[in-house]
């Protein structure tokens, strides 16, 4: 399946992100694609806010760019950030623990392409595009049903977010 979101801002990117932060569980990836600076990270440091901030945390969120993951407990599970940006190919995905993750914790993914073989496939796919100024444009697209409600809570979250 297929949505397609217009972000017309940051802000509005930081909304998209915010309103997956409650709806995910242990085993949920979704895997983030698209140029350097289209959003990747902004949305993946947004939805761990929101997520730690459900269970009165507040931590700062760096990006995993030089250490690969980071981990943050939310209490009923751990969320695992990672940049693949700088590995050379899947062998050294294992080395990481992605597999076990990808099973027992929520998983975002930036660079995806990098897991090869290895990329779940109940994944949510967002390849995030850049727009006009700071306009981000954001393609979803997922086979497993789990993701089938999410994606049209988060649909009508933005909707009425508009209005």
């Amino acid at each position: 399946m297929k949505q397609v979101f217009s972000l017309n801002s940051a802000d509005q990117t930081a909304q998209f992100a915010s309103a997956f932060a409650s709806h995910l569980s242990a085993g949920a990836t979704i895997l983030l694609n698209g140029p350097v600076g289209a959003g990747k990270t902004h949305f993946a440091r947004q939805l761990i806010l929101n997520c730690l901030a459900e269970i009165g945390f507040i931590e700062d969120v760096p990006s995993p760019t030089f250490t690969l993951v980071q981990t943050y407990d939310i209490g009923t599970t751990e969320i695992w950030h990672a940049d693949l940006y700088r590995l050379t190919g899947p062998s050294e995905v294992y080395e990481l623990g992605l597999e076990t993750a990808f099973e027992t914790s929520i998983c975002l993914v930036e660079w995806p392409d990098k897991l090869g073989e290895l990329a779940p496939k109940n994944a949510l796919s967002i390849t995030f595009d850049l727009g006009e100024d700071d306009a981000r444009i954001a393609t979803l697209e997922w086979t497993a049903d789990y993701w089938t409600p999410i994606v049209q809570t988060v649909k009508e979250g933005l909707e009425n977010a508009q209005t």
